[in-house]
């Protein structure tokens, strides 16, 4: 039996402060450019001043990227272009700035921080700080057995937490969340699918690098196999993320919740991000006004959780590798909406009083009703 209660979330997850979200809105209608002429640019300013209580905005000056790692068991059914238990390849060319994601993360001065929680290679390997929350070595093959015991399970969801603790404390104002894993998106698909009451074939996607119609028809089959066994755990969603999520989608789902507590902006990347949020979405409710969407993937389980969680995607160029980086090209979207909402200045006070107030005569020298000044 868990010693967490999940239940305790939906009490301590408040909305962003809705009086702050009208304050910005009263300032967004005085601003010198016409309302709406932002575009969305005005509601993602005005999400930023409710998330942070403050009008103008403050400026998202700290972001940090923060990538959960793992290897997946159902790996090994050939449902991914990359070999099982090769996460830790992605995981080294990250620290060593050799991935998309570290590249953009440079350009845009962004820390990355990658936490492993269920790589299938030596801990010795990497760094400490990187290896501090393992849980276990790879997770299980969820189409004919547990990826992680309930100990494990919960194990890693407190990891979650605990990393977004660590990141708000440490003065972090923005994460941008993403994965690094194998067979991560077939879990993804497996969850997406149990939460939302739909078949195997709804949810399955091709992955990061595309894989070929066997490989699809066997990650479909994966998915399926699986999901008969996640359908009588739903009720239990820590239970539910032992059966077929695995120590890093757990670990995911615990840190977008204590963020959420934490009031910790988030902006989601891909289908394993967007399993994890409706996962967390199933244990408090107002949790998802803490995250932005910041991409579409392509894959259909993302679009199908995206929608039930009423999350649109900012951005939508085709990036399918993963890894947080279509997460990271929204950071400057999001960074402008508030450096637009704090800095444009307001339109100038023209209110005129007619001249029984001893107001000002107008532009054309005539009287409120026409006349010349002084006329009869």
């Amino acid at each position: 039996m868990s010693s967490l209660n999940l239940d305790d979330f939906t009490d301590l997850i408040e909305r962003p402060d809705g009086g702050t979200r009208r304050d910005a809105e009263a300032r967004r209608e005085r601003r010198i450019v016409p309302p709406g002429s932002l575009g969305r640019l005005d509601d993602l300013g005005e999400w930023l001043a409710a998330a942070q209580g403050a009008v103008p905005v403050r400026p998202v000056d700290r972001p940090r990227v923060v990538l959960f790692a793992g290897d997946h068991g159902i790996a090994v059914q050939g449902v991914s272009a990359r070999p099982a238990g090769s996460a830790v390849e992605l995981v080294r060319d990250v620290l060593e700035g050799a991935r998309p994601v570290s590249v953009l993360a440079r350009r845009f001065d962004v820390p990355v921080r990658v936490v492993d929680m269920a790589l299938d290679c030596d801990p010795g390997s990497l760094p400490a700080d990187v290896v501090r929350y393992r849980v276990r070595r790879g997770s299980g093959r969820i189409d004919v057995e547990d990826a992680l015991t309930l100990e494990e399970a919960e194990a890693a969801f407190r990891a979650g937490m605990a990393v977004a603790d660590e990141e708000v404390d440490s003065g972090t104002d923005l994460v941008v969340l993403g994965d690094l894993s194998v067979g991560g998106t077939t879990a993804a698909g497996v969850l997406v699918a149990a939460l939302c009451g739909t078949d195997a074939s709804v949810v399955t996607g091709r992955g990061g690098l595309a894989i070929d119609d066997l490989a699809w028809m066997r990650k479909c089959a994966a998915i399926r196999d699986a999901l008969r066994r996640a359908r009588p755990v739903l009720g239990d969603q820590l239970r539910l993320l032992a059966t077929v999520g695995g120590a890093d989608l757990t670990a995911m789902t615990g840190f977008l919740l204590q963020a959420a507590v934490r009031k910790l902006p988030v902006i989601l990347d891909g289908v394993v991000g967007a399993a994890c949020a409706l996962v967390a979405q199933r244990i408090a409710f107002r949790a998802p006004d803490w995250w932005l969407a910041g991409q579409a993937s392509g894959e259909p389980g993302q679009a199908k959780a995206l929608d039930r969680m009423a999350l649109e995607p900012l951005l939508d160029h085709g990036v399918t590798v993963g890894e947080g980086t279509g997460a990271l090209l929204a950071l400057p979207l999001v960074q402008a909406a508030a450096a637009l909402a704090a800095e444009l200045p307001e339109k100038p006070d023209d209110t005129k009083t007619d001249d029984a107030g001893t107001g000002e005569t107008p532009a054309d020298g005539t009287g409120k009703d026409g006349t010349e000044p002084g006329g009869a």
